[in-house]
């Protein structure tokens, strides 16, 4: 940091340390200040926004904690009720702050921040428009903005808001599942991909090993996994919901598996196989999991009792959410996939389409020119191109943010007075389909150079 923002503050360096500072109006370049090795400013860009998405998903987490009102009812003069500030009675409302109503009120902000800079960036060609500056640059400004339309989504009147809001959660949730799908695909492509191409050119048997290894973890992990779905969300007498979807869920995983090892398939894409089908396999497992945790019959859901462990709902009494473990693991798989999208250069052309996004040549010169100089800045990779798309980069994360919304929420409904909140059918649905839709995008993926046999899927 003292390299950024200067290590003293004599009145020699004065002049140098406001240029210094002015960095944070100006590009992303100048962000890293001599701190970090040379990068690619798309690469910059796009991590700084994913920052911004992380803050206000950190933001929502404290929110959401147990207990957290109660501390603040502690700090003098803060909350209502707590106290006085020089003598001047407060009238804050803690409560109106945390639960439910803050993070769908942070997600509607991250999400209105995302939507803004999408209908600003279309059609965004090279960095040589003018709009590309400001996709790449004035940070703080930008921060302000997200502070600014936070603290306005706030004062949005209760009633029907978050009822409203609750379904564009879950369709943007639904879309985000399949963004995720689609990344999954990807990373299990080049994954095979790069073992083998080790295998070969090492001839060596271990890559193989590690193949077969890592497969069978993954077939092993899924089967436990539906084990335990049949053992704890399902009834010898009833549950038949559960039983059912669990059971197509099975069926269609043992197809897709079945499909990517048919000579025919390998033919036309001989790196396709098991690894593949067995990431898709367990990431469809764990959307089954994830879908049969909102089931709202306690019978059938173990998992609903932990949610609502406050004890019994009066008008009085607003019900508090805790995680359970398909959060959890949402929380992981959204922060890796996010992560990914922000820094995914994908080998394959058409997810490279799918994703909009280009292997860029633009930059090689200024990324041999800043090593030759020395200089560690990040350099311009998009003056006779964008490497990805900016409007479809923001929907990326706009629909990220109403994701993370849902899955702090464990997709409960609230009501309109947000005294009660309900696990819908709704929910499970969603997840339900979105698995399904995803299982048939990757036996697409499979089958479509033997039905289109005239395009090039190489």
């Amino acid at each position: 940091l003292g390299t950024c923002f200067g290590a003293s503050f004599n009145p020699s360096d004065m002049g140098m340390l406001l240029l210094q500072v002015s960095c944070l109006c100006g590009s992303a370049p100048c962000l890293l200040c001599g701190c970090c090795p040379s990068a690619k400013n798309s690469t910059i860009s796009r991590l700084l926004f994913t920052f911004f998405l992380f803050l206000g998903t950190l933001v929502s987490i404290i929110m959401i904690i147990p207990g957290v009102e109660k501390e603040l009812h502690k700090l003098p003069g803060f909350c209502e009720g707590s106290g006085s500030v020089l003598g001047v009675q407060t009238h804050v409302d803690c409560g109106s702050f945390l639960g439910h109503k803050a993070v769908y009120r942070m997600g509607f902000a991250m999400a209105a921040f995302f939507f803004l800079f999408a209908m600003i960036m279309v059609c965004v060609r090279s960095s040589k428009d003018p709009r590309a500056a400001v996709q790449n640059g004035f940070w703080f400004f930008k921060f302000l903005v997200l502070v600014g339309i936070t603290v306005g989504a706030f004062y949005i009147p209760d009633g029907a808001f978050t009822s409203v809001w609750f379904y564009f959660g879950v369709v943007g949730s639904f879309l985000f599942i399949l963004i995720q799908l689609v990344l999954l695909i990807d990373f299990a492509h080049s994954w095979s991909q790069l073992w083998l191409r080790n295998a070969g050119e090492s001839n060596a048997k271990g890559w193989y090993a590690a193949l077969c290894v890592i497969t069978f973890i993954f077939y092993a992990t899924s089967i436990a996994a539906i084990v335990l779905l049949y053992v704890y969300y399902t009834k010898p007498e009833g549950c038949t919901e559960g039983k059912v979807l669990i059971s197509i869920n099975l069926i269609l995983c043992l197809i897709v598996s079945a499909v990517s090892i048919l000579p025919k398939i390998q033919d036309a894409q001989p790196h396709s196989g098991l690894l593949q089908a067995s990431l898709i396999t367990l990431y469809t497992v764990y959307v089954t999991w994830s879908a049969l945790a909102n089931v709202p019959t306690q019978a059938c859901n173990p998992t609903l009792l932990v949610r609502n462990s406050t004890g019994s709902v009066t008008a009085t009494q607003l019900l508090t959410t805790w995680w359970d473990a398909p959060s959890i693991v949402g929380l992981i798989i959204f922060i890796l996939c996010t992560l990914f999208i922000s820094v995914r250069s994908s080998d394959h052309p058409q997810v490279n389409k799918l994703m909009l996004t280009e292997e860029s040549t633009a930059g090689v010169g200024s990324e041999a020119a800043a090593v030759e100089s020395g200089l560690h800045h990040a350099y311009d990779n998009e003056q006779d191109g964008v490497s990805y798309n900016y409007t479809f980069f923001h929907l990326c994360l706009l629909l990220a943010a109403l994701y993370i919304m849902m899955t702090l929420t464990n997709w409960y409904r609230p009501d309109e007075s947000l005294r009660v909140l309900t696990s819908p059918w709704t929910a499970v649905w969603v997840k339900i389909c979105s698995s399904w839709a995803g299982l048939l995008l990757y036996l697409w993926t499979l089958v479509a150079p033997l039905v289109l046999p005239d395009r090039d899927f190489s």
